[in-house]
């Protein structure tokens, strides 16, 4: 991935930031709801300029939106693509991907979380392969339970290089039983882009585009697909930093978005409901969700690396967006500390000023 350089935009606080680029129905929207001073919508202003402030001096950060109640409050391009320009949101494609089976359960294309995977992948299930391919369900993928060895990390380059990337992730040696604990690896993800797409008869973009993208009225163009064609699951999705927000919105207001139900409630419950632990971050996780706690709030996250973040934190009607260089040099997660501190030390405390707001129960 190349870093951009474009001229650092002016910051404002307040009121719609004019956008240095053609009209798409984003950016329509965020001129559509103008907001007043920040102070007036829940958003302690002093605070929220501190954040800003130590937002610019992260080089690595591209973009950062705050929106409330539906209300974009802050919106800032601190550098590289516009805000309306999809970018790579790199690991955080593993939760467009489950609110993609969460459409595909409910429209009947797959039967539930406990869906067996391997009839799905029998063409590429490996001769004699370890009997417990067989016991992989569709939430084990979501939720980085599968128990099979990583294609991640160190492991990475050997996988994408294969010939055959679903064949290449059923071949890895088990390191867990299915639905132990969390081995992160984006073979994972992948497997369950290959089953939907075998479930479906049809490509992972071709149903984002359907399912999630025209009714939100977003852009999710095409992205890579393994040698046999299959859209990368988990990795490399492209969606803009307002798109992304968009996104998050959705399921922020419980799955039904202007009047439209997109995904079903239930399943945003279910993808929020904790069913292991990070072994690197100590996050808790569900299907293709982190969650945590900020004072004393429950915060839903979606990570991508190099600190592609997408935030919800239902009881402070706040959904926040950060976007990032995809590919820091050197190679290092530190940055997301720092993203993780803008919203856990400025922005949540500058709602709860804002809104005289209290922790969840």
């Amino acid at each position: 991935m190349s870093s951009y350089f474009p001229p650092r935009l002016a910051l404002v606080l307040a009121g719609a930031l004019a956008v240095a680029c053609s009209p798409t129905p984003a950016a329509e929207r965020a001129q559509a709801q103008t907001a007043p001073a920040v102070e007036t919508q829940g958003l302690d202003a002093q605070q929220i300029a501190t954040v800003v402030e130590q937002a610019r001096a992260l080089p690595n950060l591209h973009a950062l939106i705050i929106a409330r109640d539906g209300e974009v409050l802050a919106e800032h391009r601190l550098r590289g693509p516009g805000l309306d320009q999809p970018v790579n949101i790199k690991s955080a494609s593993k939760t467009v991907l489950s609110a993609l089976v969460g459409v595909a359960i409910d429209r009947g294309v797959l039967t539930g979380p406990d869906q067996k995977i391997a009839p799905l992948l029998a063409g590429d299930l490996p001769s004699g392969g370890d009997p417990r391919l067989q016991e992989i369900e569709v939430g084990h993928l979501l939720s980085m339970q599968a128990g099979l060895g990583r294609t991640s990390g160190q492991y990475y380059g050997a996988w994408v290089t294969s010939p055959n990337w679903v064949r290449h992730a059923l071949a890895r040696p088990f390191d867990d039983e299915p639905g132990g604990r969390m081995i992160y690896s984006t073979g994972t993800s992948h497997l369950m882009s290959a089953a939907l797409s075998e479930a479906a008869g049809a490509s992972t973009h071709s149903m984002a585009r359907d399912w999630l993208a025209e009714p939100l009225g977003v852009s999710i163009p095409p992205w890579l697909r393994d040698p046999q064609g299959v859209y990368f699951g988990g990795n490399d999705m492209m969606m803009s930093p307002r798109d992304l927000l968009r996104f998050g919105e959705l399921y922020r207001l419980g799955g039904e978005i202007d009047g439209v139900r997109i995904l079903p409630e239930a399943w945003i419950t279910e993808s929020w409901t904790p069913r292991t632990r990070s072994p690197w971050s100590g996050h808790d996780y569900g299907y293709g969700w982190f969650t945590k706690q900020a004072g004393g709030h429950d915060v839903r996250f979606a990570w991508g690396y190099g600190g592609q973040m997408l935030f919800v934190v239902p009881s402070l009607d706040l959904t926040v967006v950060m976007i990032s260089d995809p590919s820091p040099r050197p190679r290092e997660e530190s940055h997301v500390r720092e993203l993780h501190a803008l919203l856990d030390n400025g922005v949540i405390p500058a709602a709860v000023a804002g809104a005289g707001a209290q922790p969840s129960p």
